[in-house]
């Protein structure tokens, strides 16, 4: 006999109610970020203690949540953290960059884009053209100077890899040689422009990679703290407020902690990242 619900969307619909009024409890113990009782864990989730504790003991069984011997506090178990784990690891900070670099250059009116740290060093792997009657285009798979430009910086001052010191050392070294100068002085003005980004937030450069062109750029982190990626803004000087508040600067960094939420970053359990830990030269 055929199911004359079978393309029925609201049919199709339909699910369990009992697992989505039980996971509200998991929806609590995952934002409170602590062990709970089961008065505050009931009470926050908006039931009974006695309808609670039911609910707990199912989930106790599936390993979804534990309970102290000793406090009889509650919290996520092993089986939420495996699932936690699995499924932060199958987020793609490209694929979920998209709609948050659309969004951007949308609210800026600048081109935008996202960079990684590949084989190279830091390298454009997505961007979005603003268009307009001057446009900033990008080259996907160009590799982006450390100490010469916003996305660069941004790395230097946020990203951790063994090969990223010696990478803007010999950065200086070339800097030094064509300009003349002494590499000690570079070094220098180097460590206090990546203490300025860190304390800002955000990297900003004007000129020094392409005449015309000013930027900004923020860093994303993923759920362990560490940096992932950066978001740039790119736009011609004249039209390009550097400040650090200016509105494209907050767009800018507001985008990049849009991503680093959507990778985990700020989560239950994030390892806080140590801006002391960057590559600094």
């Amino acid at each position: 006999m055929p199911d004359n619900h079978a393309n029925d969307p609201a049919k199709q619909r339909q699910g369990i109610q009992s697992i989505e009024v039980g996971t509200r409890l998991l929806r609590v113990l995952a934002a409170n970020g602590r062990p709970m009782m089961l008065r505050d864990l009931a009470n926050n989730a908006g039931m009974s203690a006695a309808k609670a504790r039911r609910y707990l003991v199912s989930f106790m069984r599936m390993g979804l949540v534990e309970q102290n011997s000793v406090s009889g506090r509650y919290d996520l178990g092993e089986f939420a953290l495996e699932l936690g784990l699995a499924s932060l690891a199958r987020l793609d900070p490209v694929r979920l960059a998209g709609p948050v670099l659309d969004d951007l250059c949308e609210r800026t009116g600048e081109t935008v884009a996202l960079a990684m740290w590949g084989n190279h060093g830091a390298t454009c792997v997505r961007w979005v053209e603003a268009g307009g009657p001057i446009t900033v285009t990008l080259r996907t798979g160009v590799v982006l100077p450390l100490t010469a430009s916003a996305t660069g910086l941004a790395f230097a001052a946020f990203y951790r890899s063994p090969y990223l010191k010696r990478m803007i050392e010999a950065e200086i070294e070339a800097s030094a040689a064509a300009r003349h100068v002494e590499k000690a002085g570079l070094l220098v003005a180097l460590k206090e422009r990546l203490a300025e980004i860190r304390q800002q937030g955000l990297s900003r450069s004007s000129g020094s990679l392409t005449p015309g062109i000013s930027g900004f750029s923020a860093p994303v982190f993923d759920h362990t703290g560490h940096m992932v990626a950066a978001i740039t803004s790119l736009g011609i000087i004249d039209n390009f407020d550097l400040d650090w508040q200016s509105p494209t600067a907050q767009s800018t960094r507001e985008a990049a902690a849009v991503l680093s939420q959507r990778l985990g970053f700020g989560s239950v359990g994030v390892v806080k990242r140590n801006d002391s830990d960057a590559g600094d030269p």
